[in-house]
C-alpha cells in the first residue's frame, strides 16, 4: 500500500513537472520576436487560451507597497474593470492574494460569505455582470508580483483541473518573462513594458502628493480621497489621479 501511494505520488509530479513545463513553453513561444509593448497582450492571449471556462480573465502587477496596480491585459471591459475598482476600493480578491501570496476564490460574490468580506467589490461586481472572482498571485522571490485574475458571469467554484491549470499557468507566467529576459541580447528592452506600466502607478502618486499640498493631510488620507472620488464617480484611480495632474479635478471640496 505504501510503495504504491508513493508511485502515485512521484506520477503526479511528474505530471505536474510536464504540464508547467509545456505551458511555460507556450508562453516563451508566445512573446518571442515581439516587440516589448506587445508582450503583454500576447501573453494574456495564451492565459485566455489555457483557461477556456471562464468567462474572463485579467493580468494585473502590483508595487511594492500594494497600494496600487496596473492592469497589463483584460480579456473584456468586465476583467479590466473588475480588477481596477479593487485597487479604487482597496479590497477584493486580488488584493487578498497579493498579501496572503496565496490564491483567493470568491465562487460566490453576492452569497452572504462573500458579500461581508468585501462589500464594497462584491457589490460593484455583481452590478457589473461578475458572480465570481478567482484570483492567483504570480509567485516572485519577494513577494507576489501581481496576479491572474478571473471571472464567471454566474456564480459556482473552479474543478479541480480548473484550479490545477490557473495555478500552472501563474507559475508560467513569471516563468515565460524570466526566460525571455535570459534570451534577450539586451535585457533592458524586454522589460520596457513593466517600466512602462510604472507611469500609471507614478501619476497615483504625484497626484496624491498634489492632494496632499492642495489639502493639508498626509499621505494615507490624500490616498484615501483619490480612492473616495474614483468611487463615488464610477472611474478609476488612475483616470482621476490624470484629472488632478491635468487641474480638470477639483479636489478641494470633497
Amino acid at each position: 500500500m505504501g510503495g504504491d501511494s508513493k508511485s502515485d505520488s512521484d506520477d503526479a509530479e511528474r505530471e505536474a513537472h510536464a504540464a508547467r513545463a509545456r505551458i511555460a513553453r507556450e508562453f516563451v513561444t508566445a512573446v518571442q520576436g515581439l516587440t516589448p509593448a506587445a508582450v503583454p497582450d500576447a501573453l494574456g492571449r495564451t492565459c485566455v487560451a489555457f483557461l477556456p471556462e471562464v468567462s474572463g480573465l485579467s493580468l494585473s502587477v502590483v508595487g511594492s507597497a500594494e497600494d496600487a496596480g496596473v492592469v497589463l491585459f483584460a480579456s473584456d471591459g468586465v476583467a479590466a474593470h473588475l480588477a481596477e475598482i479593487q485597487y479604487t476600493l482597496g479590497e477584493g480578491p486580488c488584493r487578498e492574494a497579493v498579501r496572503l501570496r496565496a490564491p483567493v476564490f470568491a465562487s460566490a460574490l453576492t452569497g452572504a460569505s462573500d458579500a461581508r468580506r468585501w462589500p464594497l467589490f462584491s457589490a460593484q461586481a455583481a452590478k457589473a455582470g461578475a458572480e465570481a472572482v478567482f484570483s492567483v498571485p504570480l509567485p516572485g522571490a519577494s513577494g507576489a508580483l501581481g496576479t491572474l485574475d478571473l471571472y464567471r458571469v454566474s456564480a459556482g467554484a473552479l474543478s479541480g483541473d480548473q484550479v490545477r491549470i490557473a495555478l500552472l499557468v501563474a507559475d508560467a507566467l513569471t516563468l515565460a518573462v524570466s526566460a525571455l529576459g535570459e534570451a534577450s541580447d539586451d535585457s533592458a528592452e524586454v522589460v520596457t513594458w513593466l517600466q512602462g506600466v510604472e507611469s500609471d502607478r507614478d501619476e497615483i502618486h504625484q497626484a496624491t502628493g498634489m492632494i496632499m499640498v492642495r489639502l493639508g493631510v498626509s499621505a494615507e488620507e490624500a490616498l484615501l480621497r483619490l480612492r473616495a472620488r474614483a468611487f463615488a464617480q464610477g472611474v478609476t484611480s488612475t483616470e482621476v489621479a490624470r484629472a488632478v495632474l491635468d487641474r480638470t479635478m477639483d479636489m478641494h471640496h470633497e
